[in-house]
C-alpha cells in the first residue's frame, strides 16, 4: 500500500505515531545494528530517502497523562537510602503510581521500511510538574519532563537541589519499549499505551549519588512501567 504524507488529526494516526514513539526503545538496538552493518552501502540510500513522506503527523498533542507504576525494588532502594519521594506541581502519587500531566508535544511518523532515520520524530512535554527526593535537609527536584523518542529514547528534565538549578534538560531516564502492549482506544477517543520500562540514566545516577553522598544508585535501575494516555481532541 502506498503511504502518503498527511497532517492528520485522526485517532489512528495518533495511535500509530505514539506506538512507534514509545516502542522505539525496543527496536533501537536492532536499528543501530542494521545501520552499522550497512554503513558502506547506505550513503546513497540516505540521500534517496532524505525527502521521505511522513505516514502521520500530529502537530499539536492537546494533553493527556503519563503514569509510572513504581517498581517495588526501586521503592525499597529509596527506603534503604533514606530517600522520601514526593510530587511537584500537577503531579500526583497514589498507591505506588506517580502521574504527570502531558502539556503538549508533537509526533511525526515515517515508514520504517524505507530506511529513513530517525523514523519517529517528536516530543512529549510535561511542564509544571515533577518528582522530588528528600533525605534530611537535602531535596532534589526533577521537573518539566520531555520525552524524546530518539535513539535511544530518553526522558529529559530540569534538576534542582534545595531550590537551586543544578542541571537543565538533563537526561534523567532511559525508555525501553520491549514489552509495549498494543494501543487501546478509550471511550473519550484518547489513546492509551502501557508497557514501556522507565530506567534511571547513568547521568542521573551519578548526580544523585553525588548529591546524597552514596554509590548505591546505578544506570539501568528500573524505576517502573509507564502508561501514557494521550488526548486526541
Amino acid at each position: 500500500m502506498q503511504l502518503k504524507k498527511t497532517a492528520t488529526k485522526t485517532s489512528l494516526a495518533i495511535a500509530l505515531a505514539l506506538t512507534a514513539t514509545l516502542g522505539l526503545g525496543a527496536c533501537g538496538a536492532n536499528d543501530t545494528a542494521s545501520n552499522a552493518s550497512g554503513t558502506s552501502s547506505s550513503a546513497s540510500t540516505s540521500v534517496e530517502t532524505a525527502a521521505a513522506d511522513a505516514v502521520a503527523t500530529v502537530p499539536a498533542i492537546p494533553g493527556g497523562m503519563t503514569e509510572v507504576a513504581l517498581d517495588a525494588d526501586f521503592v525499597a532502594a529509596l527506603g534503604t537510602l533514606g530517600l522520601t519521594p514526593g510530587v511537584i506541581g500537577g503531579a500526583t502519587l497514589t498507591d505506588g503510581t506517580v502521574a504527570f500531566p502531558i502539556t503538549g508535544g508533537t509526533v511525526t511518523l515515517y515508514d520504517k521500511t524505507t530506511g529513513y532515520r530517525p523514523w519517529v520524530q517528536g516530543i512529549l512535554f510535561h511542564e509544571g510538574s515533577g518528582l522530588s527526593l528528600t533525605a534530611g535537609a537535602t531535596t532534589v527536584e526533577l521537573t518539566d519532563f520531555a520525552v524524546d523518542p530518539g535513539k535511544p529514547a530518553r526522558l529529559f528534565g530540569n534538576v534542582s537541589v534545595n531550590g537551586q538549578l543544578a542541571a537543565s534538560s538533563a537526561p534523567l531516564f532511559d525508555l525501553n519499549g520491549k514489552n509495549l502492549e498494543p494501543p487501546t482506544m478509550n471511550a473519550d477517543g484518547s489513546v492509551e499505551l502501557t508497557g514501556t520500562s522507565v530506567n534511571l540514566s547513568p547521568e542521573a545516577a551519578a548526580l544523585l549519588n553525588q548529591t546524597f553522598a552514596t554509590d548505591a544508585l546505578s544506570g539501568g535501575l528500573v524505576i517502573g512501567i509507564a502508561t501514557i494516555t494521550v488526548e486526541t481532541k
